[in-house]
């Protein structure tokens, strides 16, 4: 819980709606912010401000992000799957 916290806090474009008992129901945009951010922080190195900071600049341009993503999870599994086969 205080991951998840931590993360809403930093970053505005997370907003999980939370039930009564508290419990934090994720809408498919905030999957699909989570997986930017990740990319940033994990992949791109970014440091948190950095990210806050680009995403702030991106906004119009943050479903392409996440759409090029995905194609690239996909076609590094596909490599991966050859690279097995071989």
């Amino acid at each position: 819980m205080l991951f998840r916290s931590f993360w809403e806090n930093e970053f505005d474009i997370l907003q999980p709606r939370k039930t009564r008992k508290g419990d934090r129901l994720f809408r498919v945009e905030d999957i699909k912010n989570l997986q930017i951010i990740y990319f940033l922080l994990r992949q791109r190195k970014f440091s948190i401000e950095g990210a806050k900071n680009y995403l702030m600049a991106n906004k119009k341009d943050i479903d392409k992000q996440y759409q090029l993503i995905q194609s690239l999870n996909r076609l590094k599994g596909f490599l991966l799957e050859i690279q097995q086969q071989l």
